[in-house]
Parts: C-alpha cells; structure tokens; sequence
C-alpha cells in the first residue's frame, strides 16, 4: 500500500477536491445510471405467490427478508410460479448481481445475490442492477458504503412508505477508481469477507457442539472419565436459596465498584452489592429465560432474582442447568411474564456429586472461552474491514 501523500493547502497532494469528497487525481466521478443498468417491477401480473413448487416451474422473488448483513440468504423465501419462465419478459436475476431494497422499512440494504437455489426474479420491493461496467464487486462494496447510503438517506420520499424512484437511484454519484484498481479494491474486500464467513462457520459448529455436549453432560447421556456413580432427582431448593433483587434508586453511581443487573444484563454501576458470592440470576418479570452467571459482587434490580448456592452445589453447573430449562412453561402471568421463587426452587433436575459437577462445568465454561475467543476475533475482523472499506473507497490508501 502506498504511504498518504502529504498535504498541500487543504488538498494532498495527488488528490482533488470533488462533489462526493477528495479522491485521487486518477478518479471520476460517475453515477450509479452511468455504470449500470436498473431493472425493477411493479408488480407480479398475472403470477402467482405462493408455495415452494418443483424446480421445473418456479423461481424465487427476491425479497427484503433475503439481505441479510449485505448478503442474499435463501433459507426462508416467497417463491412464485409460472409456466414460461425462460421465455417471461420479467427481470431474472443471476448470482453476481447488485440488489438493493428501494422501499419499506429497510430501505437502502445492499447485497450481492450469490448460492441461488433456484432460478430468481424480483419482489417489487427490491432493484436489480445488471451489466455494470467496471468490477462488480467494488460496485456491490460501494453500494453498501456511506458515499452512497447518505445519498439513499437524503432521498428518500418519507410517509408510511419511505421509497426510492429508480430516477433518484440512477443519480447517485460516486468515486470511480480505473478499472484495476477497482478490482484489486473488491479483492482485498473479498478476502475479508471470505475470513468474516470462516468465523462464522467456525462460531456456528462450535456452538453446535457446545449444545451437543450440554444435553450429553448436563443429563448424563455422557459421562466423563473416572465418574460412574448415580445421579440424584433434586429440586432447586435443596441446592439453593431464590432472593429478590432491589431498587436502584438511590445507590447509583456513574464510577462505580459493582454492576447494577437487570434481566438484560448490566444498566449502572454502584458503590452498594447485593451479593458477592458466585450467583445465577435468572428474570422475575420480563425477561424470564436468559439466565446470567456472576461471580463476583452485584446489586440486582427488583426484576430479578439471584440465588444462594449451596456447598453441595457448583454454581456454575447450576447455571448450565438453569440454561437447559424452559423457563416460559413456569410463567405464572397471561402479561407481561413473570416466575416466582418457589416455583423455581420447586422445579426439579438430576445432579452429580459435587466433584462431577465442577469437571462438567469445567468442560463447557472452556468451549465458552474458545467461543468468546472467535466471537472477539469476528468483532476485529468487521471492525478492520470497515477501516479498510474507508480507506480504500476513498481513496486514501491505493492498493495501485
């Protein structure tokens, strides 16, 4: 990569000052219209929407719901049918294609359409943009890129239904690389994304195992070495005691020792704790399945209960239990939902001995270590690319 030029008055030198910022001198200036064709329609005339049907006569409508994350998913779509697709004058869409959701909710989300399961068409929600002139894919990164989404942003025509004219879309303008440098652009992207989806295959397939393993362990399917004795039936009140949380209303400090939790997790700090030894929190209203382990001091709102671990018990094995629980069957409210402490404390589940309850914990708490490792990893990764795409979109680091 070459080093910035330096500056010279308010302009580097090398570069220019234009009406989508200062680029390199070697840039344009284009507009989407002037580097693609866009294709959308207004309607399905005279098909039909409905149910997946056989290869031989159906086609995915593309759809808002299929962007996700600035790629096209495919695992729940609407699929129309009719009887002469390869003769239907209608857009078709092929992997490698630009969409982009001009209308609704979500306008402005981009994605290049790629892994298509079947042949493809438009949802009238949605634009296509065909033939492009340059690299697709630096044109697909600069869609997603705020140059452009700002302009989405200002254009839109408000109301019930924010939408986007294909005329507004067409005008949009942004920095133009030669054509070798837009695709050494798109590349180093692509190999970015290409870590970012191997994270995330790997988060995913750790994940499963961690599940895999939790139902083996935590019911002992499976046992681990040198560990044969029987499990005991127990209820949660013979291992722990449920205590009720407090107001926050006065003890609140904004440099705090100890967090203040609430069923979503952390909501202030305070100078005050409730409990410091190792606990799980599990929601009283609201919230009531997303259990929380803490093992040092905490103040808990009055939403939310914590408990009192017995020394017959490891409280991180308790909280994989309480994980393994179908929390919304105790709901014992028809509003908002809500548990109470004896129905908790009455609820009943099998348990090791002590010592196979630490070596259980043991195992799952280290998959949970090498899954925070990834998901940390994953984090950098999108940070990192979102530097690279400011840098790179705009010229400021050149690659050529």
């Amino acid at each position: 990569m070459e080093v910035k030029p330096l500056r010279q008055g308010s302009v580097q030198t090398g570069y220019k000052q234009t009406e989508v910022g200062v680029i390199p001198e070697k840039w344009d200036v284009s507009t989407i219209g002037e580097q693609s064709q866009i294709f959308g329609r207004i309607g399905f005339r005279g098909y039909t929407v409905g149910d997946i049907v056989d290869e031989g006569c159906g086609a995915i409508a593309i759809n808002p719901s299929n962007i996700q994350g600035g790629k096209t998913v495919f695992d729940k779509c609407t699929y129309i049918t009719w009887r002469k697709y390869e003769e239907s004058p209608e857009i078709k869409i092929d992997d490698g294609d630009i969409i982009l959701v001009k209308t609704g909710s979500t306008f402005g989300k981009t994605a290049m359409v790629k892994n298509l399961p079947i042949r493809a068409t438009l949802n009238p929600q949605v634009v296509v943009f065909k033939n492009v002139k340059g690299s697709q894919g630096f044109f697909g990164y600069m869609m997603g890129f705020p140059i452009i989404q700002n302009q989405i942003g200002a254009a839109v025509v408000g109301g019930a239904l924010p939408t986007l004219s294909q005329r507004l879309i067409a005008a949009f303008k942004f920095p133009l690389p030669p054509l070798p440098e837009q695709h050494a652009i798109a590349t180093a992207l692509s190999d970015v994304d290409a870590l970012l989806d191997a994270l995330n295959r790997d988060i995913t397939k750790k994940r499963d195992l961690k599940q895999a393993a939790m139902q083996q362990l935590l019911t002992g399917q499976t046992r681990l070495p040198t560990f044969h004795g029987e499990w005991e039936v127990k209820r949660l009140g013979d291992i722990l005691t449920v205590r009720h949380g407090k107001s926050q209303r006065g003890i609140t400090a904004p440099d705090g020792k100890y967090p203040i939790l609430a069923s979503g997790g952390e909501i202030g700090r305070t100078n005050a704790y409730t409990y410091d030894k190792p606990s799980v929190l599990i929601g009283r209203k609201g919230t009531i399945d997303s259990p929380q382990y803490v093992d040092s001091p905490f103040w808990t709102v009055d939403t939310l209960f914590f408990t009192e671990i017995s020394s017959e018990a490891d409280a991180k094995f308790v909280f994989y239990k309480f994980t393994m629980i179908r929390w919304r069957s105790y709901n014992e409210a028809s509003g908002v939902p809500s548990l109470n402490a004896r129905t908790i404390e009455n609820i009943e589940i099998q348990s090791p001995p002590l010592p196979e309850q630490i070596a259980i914990a043991a195992v799952l708490t280290d998959m949970d270590a090498e899954l925070a490792l990834l998901t940390q990893r994953l984090a950098k990764t999108r940070a990192l690319k979102q530097g690279m795409m400011q840098e790179l979109l705009t010229g400021r680091t050149r690659l050529i």
